[in-house]
Formats: structure tokens, C-alpha cells, sequence
């Protein structure tokens, strides 16, 4: 009798690579590839070739690192906010904010050239509007460059009790200069669900009410992930 040796496996064919890089994803390192066959090509009798060729091809790999878009499973607690980036918490402190009605609590995440872009959302919710600002382009390890840099605020409604608002803030840095998000007015979000990415080193921060209900988790240097790291637990 013939055994299927696939009968316990999925194939997955899901690309590495998230949809909110492209064109990127695809132009950047095809123009590294035809720098190292220049260079192969022009300076092969040099001996400044090896290291060139080898500067070239980390180039390569990093751009495509840096788009990619692992794996992950995003474990459902409605009573916990996830965080919406991957990073390094640089600095949590109470702020005002109208939108929230007052008192909050921002948390900001740093993300080098290194992490996953990607941003997810930190519970179940629905979109309340996005709001784009025009701003410079500083340092995003600053707590100041989300007042100062271009940035996207996605207001969010949670679809659970308690029904508060949150605010995720996409945040340019020095050298992050695009932001993507395709979340639109209304729309919903699972939890840990992507809306979106920023593109190279950028700052991504978290706002909530600063009730006593809502209880931080983490703390500055914490290393987080989106999608998989609490940042904060909500009482009941």
C-alpha cells in the first residue's frame, strides 16, 4: 500500500519578505549585484577587488535582512498590548495627549537598521483615523524626534473591553525616510496583525491612557519583538 510521505508536513511557500518593501526589496539589491559585476569586471586584475567584492555582498545580504518578514506565533491575550515593533525600549513616560483625553503613557521603541521593520498591532482594533505630519529627519534614539520628525499616528479603538484608545506612532529617523502604512479609517486589526513598516532605522512609540488598569511590563532596554513582547497588561 503506498505511503504519503507528506501527510504530516505544509508546504509553505510564503516569500521571507514582507509585501510593504517592495519595490525595495527588489530594486536595491539587483543595483548591489550590478555594482559587484561592474566591479568584477573593471577591477579584476586589482587586488582591491576582494575586499570590495566583499563590502558589496554584506551590503547585499543586510538589504535583504532587512526587509524580511519571519515567521511568527502571535499568541491572542486581548488583556495584553504586544508591542508594535521590534527594538529597544528607549524610554517610557507619562505625557498629554489630547486624543487619549488627557494623562498618558508613552513608550518608545527604537529600531536599528538591523531589526524587522515590520509593525503589528498590539491588540484587536479598529482604526480611527491616521494622521501624517511632515517633520525633519533626526536621530530617532531621542524621545524628542517624535515631535520634531515626520510621523504617522494610527488612533486605534480596541474591540475588546475595556474599549479605550491607543495611539501607535510610525516615526522617522536620520536615516529612515519612508513610512508605510496601510491601515485606513474603519478598518480592523487582529492582534499582532501587520499594517505596516518603516523603512531603515526609525522609532516607533505606543500610547495609552494612564489609568490604573493599564500596567507596564517592560522597562527601558528591554528588547522587544512585534507581536510577541507585552508591554503592558490591562486588569479586567
Amino acid at each position: 500500500m503506498p505511503i504519503n510521505i507528506f501527510n504530516d508536513y505544509t508546504v509553505n511557500m510564503r516569500l521571507p519578505f514582507t509585501k510593504f518593501g517592495l519595490p525595495q526589496v527588489v530594486v536595491y539589491p539587483l543595483i548591489v549585484l550590478a555594482l559587484m559585476l561592474f566591479f568584477f569586471i573593471f577591477l579584476k586584475p586589482k587586488p582591491v577587488l576582494i575586499p570590495t567584492e566583499i563590502a558589496l555582498f554584506l551590503v547585499f545580504l543586510w538589504m535583504l535582512s532587512f526587509f524580511r518578514d519571519p515567521v511568527r506565533n502571535i499568541k491572542q491575550d486581548e488583556l495584553t498590548l504586544f508591542s508594535p515593533a521590534d527594538g529597544t525600549v528607549t524610554d517610557i513616560s507619562y505625557v498629554d495627549n489630547s486624543v487619549l483625553g488627557g494623562g498618558a503613557v508613552r513608550i518608545g521603541i527604537f529600531l536599528s537598521i538591523f531589526n524587522v521593520h515590520i509593525n503589528r498591532a498590539p491588540c484587536s482594533v479598529s482604526i480611527e483615523s491616521v494622521v501624517y505630519k511632515k517633520g525633519k529627519f533626526k536621530n530617532a534614539l531621542s524621545g524628542e524626534s517624535g515631535l520634531i520628525n515626520e510621523s504617522n499616528d494610527i488612533v486605534m479603538q480596541r474591540l475588546n473591553e475595556p474599549k479605550e484608545k491607543l495611539i501607535v506612532r510610525q516615526i522617522s529617523g536620520a536615516i529612515a525616510r519612508h513610512i508605510v502604512c496601510e491601515a485606513g479609517e474603519n478598518a480592523e486589526y487582529h492582534q499582532g496583525e501587520q499594517f505596516g513598516m518603516i523603512k531603515f532605522g526609525s522609532r516607533t512609540e505606543l500610547y495609552f491612557p494612564a489609568a490604573d488598569n493599564f500596567k507596564v511590563t517592560v522597562e527601558v532596554g528591554s528588547k522587544v519583538q512585534a507581536g510577541l513582547s507585552p508591554l503592558v497588561r490591562i486588569k479586567p
